[in-house]
Order: structure tokens, then C-alpha cells, then sequence
């Protein structure tokens, strides 16, 4: 993943004595862990205006890290790295990403060796999803879904377009659909993402058992930020949405100038030759 942030603040060797590992006297005794983090953050106005308000205080950071290591227990250093990645992420609304290293250097390996480190990158993602019922209580399902999303800690809510009414779809469908459109920030991946969506539409009652037929709720991705992934799971962008005059006009409304990676346009100008 590129980054898209290039402003960054180093934290380098943040000392911290904890108790982590994968044997008894390791979570017993505890051992020094060593810590080095990048924040990306722009760092721009806070310069400009020499304002700490618009920036991150980094010793809270450090502070934050070495009482979150201090305050929980692990046995790998993959899940200290994983876990604390994602709460300095919460806890700090600025920071969009965060590459971070967890070095062991007193690891029972049994041999001579400086250390070992576990080092991730993990940040805030941008995402464009299509909303749609056509069966039931076809609003509530639609609020009842934005709700619980901007209830999940790992996903913030930012534009939701307005619901709009359309013909059903694909020839299988019969009821008129209710349609709409939400951007979001969150910090699942693709997969981890698809599998929520998919946790929201089993709570609505959704039964997969007509390909195109009509739900009680269809929760689908259409961009992640800018990637272009196809698996037997999951294909993103949405492989039809340029077909689909229902996905594009919501999403016009939040932002007409969402560029697709793949036909090189913006959403308002595939939703123009649609109409034509």
C-alpha cells in the first residue's frame, strides 16, 4: 500500500517493560520491548500555525503505548503489534496511519542474536458502499444498517446520500427498490469488511437463495480506496456498477468526482453515458 501521507512522526526505541511471550516466565518475570512507530499525519497547518492542537502530542503516544504493553498480556508480539496498532488509531482521530515495530531483544531463542521484531503498517481506509431493500420494512432496514455501522468503532460515517426509489433489477427482482449510497473510513480490510456487511444483512433476515432476486438488505462495496482486487470472494471496484443507474446516482450525490482505477473516469461521467 502506498502511502498517502507523506508527513510523518518517529518515535524511535520507546523503552517499555512488559510481559508478553509464549512462555510462563515470560509473562511472569517480564522483559524490556523496544518500540519504534511512525505516525503519518498532516502536519501542515499545525507548522504553520505552530499549534500542537492540529498535530499529535507524541508523548502521549508513547505514553499511551508503554501503558497499553504494560496493561495487557500476549503471548505473540504479532498480536502486541496488531492490537496496539488499532487502539492508537482510535484513540487518535489525526493519525490516518501507523507503521510500527515491536522488537523483543531478550526473546529465549537459545542462541546469539541483537533481536527479533514484528513490524505492520496499518491505517484508515476510504470506502464507497451501495445500500438497497426491496422487501419488508425496506427503511428501517436501510437506517437500521447505517446505525449499527456508525455504532462499530472500526468504521466512521461520513456522507450518506439520500434514498431514492427505482425499478428492480436483473430480472429476477419484483419489488421496487429502496437505494443509497454511504462513504465510510474504516480500518478492515477488503475481506474483513465484506464479512460484516455480510453479518448486517443475516441480523435483516437477507436469505441468499435467488441470484438478483429481491432482500430484505444488499450491502455492497463498490471502492476501496483505489485498489483493484478480484478473488472468488470478493471483486472490487464493484464489477457492474457502471451498469447500474442506482449505485451511481447516490453516489453522484455524495461525490461526483470519484475517480474508478480501472475505466478511468469519475462516478458523474460513468452515470452521463449510462443515461445516454
Amino acid at each position: 500500500m502506498e502511502n498517502k501521507y507523506s508527513d510523518e512522526i518517529k518515535i524511535e526505541n520507546l523503552e517499555v517493560f512488559a510481559h508478553h511471550g509464549v512462555y510462563p516466565e515470560e509473562t511472569q518475570n517480564g522483559q524490556n520491548f523496544y518500540i519504534n512507530a511512525a505516525l503519518y499525519i498532516e502536519t501542515r497547518k499545525a507548522g504553520q500555525k505552530d499549534d500542537l492542537l492540529l498535530s499529535v502530542n507524541y508523548g502521549e503516544v508513547c505514553h499511551f503505548m508503554n501503558d497499553y504493553m504494560k496493561s495487557h498480556t500476549y503471548k505473540l508480539i504479532e498480536s502486541v503489534a496488531e492490537n496496539m496498532a488499532q487502539e492508537v488509531l482510535l484513540s487518535f482521530p489525526l493519525i490516518r496511519e501507523i507503521k510500527l515495530e515491536v522488537r523483543k531483544p531478550y526473546a529465549p531463542v537459545g542462541l546469539p542474536f541483537e533481536s527479533v521484531s514484528v513490524k505492520i503498517r496499518r491505517g484508515w481506509h476510504t470506502i464507497y458502499l451501495a445500500l438497497g431493500s426491496s422487501m419488508g420494512k425496506r427503511e428501517e432496514y436501510i437506517e437500521g444498517a447505517i446505525a449499527s455501522m456508525r455504532e462499530e468503532p472500526k468504521i466512521r460515517v461520513k456522507r450518506v446520500s439520500d434514498i431514492i426509489r427505482t425499478a428492480p433489477y436483473g430480472g429476477t427482482a419484483k419489488e421496487e427498490f429502496l437505494n443509497g449510497a454511504l462513504e465510510a473510513e474504516t480500518l478492515f480490510t477488503p475481506e474483513e469488511l465484506l464479512d460484516y456487511l455480510h453479518t448486517l444483512e443475516e441480523n435483516a433476515g437477507r436469505e441468499r437463495t435467488v441470484h438478483w432476486g429481491d432482500r430484505t438488505l444488499d450491502l455492497d462495496i463498490i471502492f476501496y480506496d483505489d485498489i483493484v482486487m478480484s478473488t472468488d470472494k470478493i471483486t472490487i471496484p464493484h464489477k457492474d456498477m457502471q451498469n447500474r443507474d442506482f449505485v451511481l446516482v447516490p453516489l453522484a450525490q455524495i461525490d461526483p468526482y470519484i475517480w474508478h482505477p480501472l475505466r478511468h473516469k469519475t462516478v458523474s461521467a460513468l452515470l452521463k453515458e449510462l443515461q445516454k
